[in-house]
């Protein structure tokens, strides 16, 4: 995997500079005034509302959310400018959602490992479904930065996530479970007819747990090489809590702090 960049040890305010509704999801831009300027694709940030501690049910606390960045620029003030994708999945999530412009965002990153660069001789073969197309969002910036071409497919269950694609361009295909935006079927269909076609790729990836394991089976099937952004419910994002492990051919390791990328050859072992 790439070099992490190293997260600044305390818990910082950022200020959320914009919300953008992306049919079923939330875009927000928030400026880290002191954060490092280089997140690599794939890591993460937790994150939590900095103007209340609870909400909605008897006031209960919120714990923060772990989210992939999906995009991060310098900010000619000093800092960066991150933006997340979230859903509103619980009352945590809503509450980041329902934020406005110039609210106080207390985050904690970037954490985890990021995404390596391609095997020699391969194309890069980026595979995203639903909130999973964060972190493949500012991975596919990144190469078109370098430029270096990549193929980009993505799964949604319907409509209303597919839009979450345009922030691609016309970059992506799109395959929706309803059929009502792109193909029809899951992603792993066009993934499959993609290495048919040719195998010289590296699939960077990042979903559901059951789409991974579809990802990591086909590419494991014709010796392609594939990197996994894990998706994982963490209270702490830095190794101490133990929520969040996995097995892998290691033994059991923490998303958090050994991921959240991992080789389809560390998980297929496990």
């Amino acid at each position: 995997m790439s070099e992490r960049t190293q997260c600044p040890p305390e818990r910082r305010v950022a200020e959320v500079k914009g919300v953008r509704r992306l049919g079923a999801y939330d875009l927000i831009t928030a400026r880290d005034p002191v954060g490092p300027d280089d997140p690599q694709p794939g890591q993460f940030y937790m994150l939590a509302s900095g103007d209340r501690w609870g909400g909605g049910e008897g006031e209960r606390p919120f714990l923060p959310r772990a989210f992939s960045h999906a995009g991060a620029r310098r900010h000619i003030g000093g800092g960066v400018e991150l933006d997340f994708l979230l859903e509103d999945v619980g009352p945590g999530t809503r509450r980041l959602g329902q934020m406005a412009e110039g609210e106080a965002l207390m985050l904690l990153g970037p954490l985890g490992s990021g995404f390596g660069p391609p095997a020699d001789g391969t194309r890069p073969l980026l595979v995203g479904g639903g909130i999973g197309v964060a972190p493949l969002l500012c991975l596919y910036a990144e190469l078109l930065a370098e430029r270096t071409s990549a193929a980009v497919i993505l799964g949604f269950r319907g409509a209303a996530h597919a839009a979450a694609a345009e922030l691609f361009g016309a970059a992506a295909g799109v395959v929706t479970e309803d059929g009502s935006v792109g193909e029809s079927g899951l992603v792993t269909e066009p993934l499959a007819a993609e290495l048919d076609r040719d195998p010289a790729a590296t699939v960077f990836s990042c979903g559901p747990p059951a789409m991974l394991d579809a990802v990591r089976a086909l590419c494991a099937a014709r010796d392609v090489p594939c990197q996994l952004a894990l998706e994982s419910g963490m209270a702490c994002g830095y190794g101490a809590c133990f929520g969040c492990v996995v097995p892998t051919a290691a033994g059991y390791q923490r998303v958090c702090v050994d991921g959240p990328v991992f080789t389809g050859a560390e998980l297929a072992a496990a």
